[in-house]
Formats: C-alpha cells, sequence, structure tokens
C-alpha cells in the first residue's frame, strides 16, 4: 500500500479518535459547560476535564460560579478550587457572601474561606448578622431553670433571662461561643441583684438589671455582639438570710456546748485532783502522828519531858476531843436531817 495511504489512515484514525473523545466529554461535562455558559459564568470544556484530573467536584464549582455571577459577586475559579481541595464548603461560603452583599455587610471571599476552615459555619453567622439570635438565660441544655441571686437583705431571686446577640463576624475566628456569653449573663445577673439593697427594688425595676448587665461589656472577645438582656421572669425564692443565720445559731449553740462540757470535764478532773492531793495530805499527817509516840518516848528517855508534862497534854487532848463531839452532831442526826430536807 502507498504511503500516501498510510498517512491518510492514520489520520483518520486520529481524527476518530479525538472525535470520539470529544463526544464522550460533551456527554460528560456538556450539561455543565451549557448551564455555565447560558449563566455567564463561562467554563471551557478543558477546564471541566482538569478538575477531574484534580479530584474536584466540577458540578460544585460550576453550581458555586452560577451563583456567584447570577448575585453580582462574581469569584475567580481558582479559588473555588483551592477552597474545595482544602476541605471548605464552597456552596455554604457563596450563599454566605451573597447573603452579606444583600445586607451590605462586609466580607469577602479570603474572610468567608479562612471561618469556614476555622469550623464555623460561615452562612449561619451572617444569618445571625443579619437576624439576631435568642438564647436563654441559663441555657436550656444546662438543666437548670432560673438563675439564683440573692440580695443584700436574704431574700433569693430566680431570675430567667432572653438574650438577643447579633454575630460578630470580624471576631467570629477566636472568639468565644455562645456558652461563653451566657455563663457572663449569668455572672452579671448574680452580681446586679447582690449589690441590690432589697428584693423589692429589684421587683419594681427589673429593667436595672439588664442595664447594669450591659454596661459591663460581656461580649467583649466573642462572636458576638449584644443587642438587649430581657428579663423574661422574676419569682422570689426562700429567705436564705434567715436559714444562714439559723444555721448559723445552731452552730454557735454546738460550739457553746461543746466549751461548757470541756470545762465541766476539766472542773471534774480538777475535782478529782484535789481529792487524791487531800488524801495524800492526810496520809502525810498520819505518818507524822505515827512518829508522835517514838518522839515521846525518846524525850522520857532524854529527860526533856516529865510526867505532869505528859498528863497534861493528855488532859489537852481529852477537853479537844470533847469539844469536838460537842460540835459535831452525831451522824444519826446527820442523816436524819438530810432526810427531813430531801423529804421536805
Amino acid at each position: 500500500m502507498p504511503k500516501g495511504q498510510d498517512l491518510q489512515l492514520i489520520l483518520l484514525a486520529a481524527a476518530g479518535l479525538f472525535i470520539f473523545v470529544f463526544i464522550i466529554i460533551l456527554l460528560r461535562y456538556g450539561y455543565l459547560w451549557l448551564r455555565a455558559f447560558l449563566s455567564g459564568a463561562h467554563v471551557s470544556l478543558f477546564q471541566l476535564v482538569g478538575m477531574s484530573l484534580r479530584k474536584v467536584n466540577p458540578v460544585i464549582i460550576v453550581d458555586a460560579r452560577v451563583m456567584c455571577v447570577k448575585a453580582g459577586a462574581p469569584v475567580e475559579g481558582n479559588k473555588l478550587e483551592a477552597l474545595y481541595l482544602a476541605g471548605g464548603d464552597v456552596l455554604s461560603v457563596v450563599r454566605a457572601l451573597i447573603a452579606a452583599s444583600r445586607a451590605n455587610i462586609l466580607l469577602n471571599f479570603d474572610e468567608a474561606s479562612s471561618i469556614d476552615l476555622a469550623g464555623r459555619d460561615v452562612y449561619e453567622a451572617v444569618k445571625i448578622s443579619v437576624i439576631p439570635k435568642v438564647i436563654d438565660a441559663p441555657a436550656q441544655t444546662s438543666g437548670m431553670t432560673t438563675l439564683d441571686a440573692v440580695a443584700e437583705d436574704g431574700i433569693q431571686l430566680k431570675v430567667r433571662a432572653r438574650v438577643t446577640v447579633r454575630m460578630n463576624i470580624k471576631k467570629l475566628i477566636g472568639g468565644a461561643t455562645e456558652e461563653t456569653i451566657v455563663a457572663r449573663i449569668g455572672e452579671g445577673i448574680v452580681a446586679a441583684i447582690g449589690k441590690a439593697s432589697t428584693y423589692k427594688h429589684v421587683l419594681s425595676n427589673p429593667d436595672l438589671i439588664s442595664k447594669q448587665v450591659l454596661e459591663k461589656g460581656l461580649d467583649s472577645n466573642t462572636a458576638f455582639e449584644i443587642v438587649s438582656i430581657d428579663i423574661a421572669d422574676i419569682d422570689v425564692g426562700e429567705n436564705v438570710g434567715a436559714r444562714l443565720k439559723a444555721d448559723q445559731a445552731e452552730a454557735d449553740l454546738r460550739m457553746y456546748r461543746a466549751e461548757a462540757e470541756k470545762r465541766r470535764a476539766m472542773a471534774v478532773a480538777k475535782e478529782q485532783e484535789m481529792v487524791a492531793l487531800d488524801r495524800e495530805n492526810r496520809a502525810k499527817v498520819t505518818l507524822a502522828e505515827a512518829e508522835i509516840p517514838m518522839a515521846m518516848a525518846y524525850a522520857f528517855k532524854e529527860g526533856k519531858l516529865g510526867i505532869f508534862d505528859y498528863y497534861n497534854m493528855k488532859n489537852i487532848q481529852a477537853d479537844t476531843d470533847m469539844r469536838k463531839s460537842i460540835a459535831e452532831p452525831p451522824e444519826n442526826t446527820k442523816n436524819d436531817k438530810h432526810d427531813d430536807f430531801g423529804k421536805k
């Protein structure tokens, strides 16, 4: 076969292969290309093939570009692909940009991408910026139904508040979350009630709590801006001051009883100590008296004591015993007196 015919066959085969590949690409991406073309967000077939080769979902990128063009906020396709490859939610970021543009909120693609990649729902954040969110304090998930605080007069107040917040887009990255807002609001309400001189003052002016809490700037370093704090409900609880005083009085009573028991025990111990000392002294006296006969015998032997001296001493001793017996009543008389006193 001539070489010219071979060349023609090769060209025909190459053209056929090109047409075949083109038909496959057209069948695969023709709808997306046509949709983008008719929407004014032109994307070439080769770009669509390149997205698939880069493991980028071309459907998501085309949808995002169409939304951007129709909303009048076009975004480069490379940025959308980069966000997709980084694991971001491309459609959520585009919706957030469109919503921010309509609400006159300054938000560019780079900021929105950063917020999305940080794990925050940027579209929800823009919605909260447009339509403020209402937060219950205490939070329903905390298991508490009211915030309890005590005024200076000791009366407990139970409060439920509703906090209206707006998202602060600029502080969304690194800003504290909703839980921090609720905790700070609870702290502010407890402090405001604690400063009140009487619970009646709080009941008659609940808006004073809101004003004092708002003045503290509780939304600093958070992703929210507090719009208002409204006291939804306020009830009177128990008299905490009276209960604390009663508990303190009971504790003081126990302390005084313990102190009195301690003193009584010390007195009993002291009494037993004195009884033991008295017995010891009596024993010493008895020992000393036991040495008297020996001393008298020694005095007789040495001639220092005469018989008349001895009898005079015995007479004095007998006179002393007689006087003592007259002064002290008999034992039966003592017992009779004690019995009569007990009967009386």
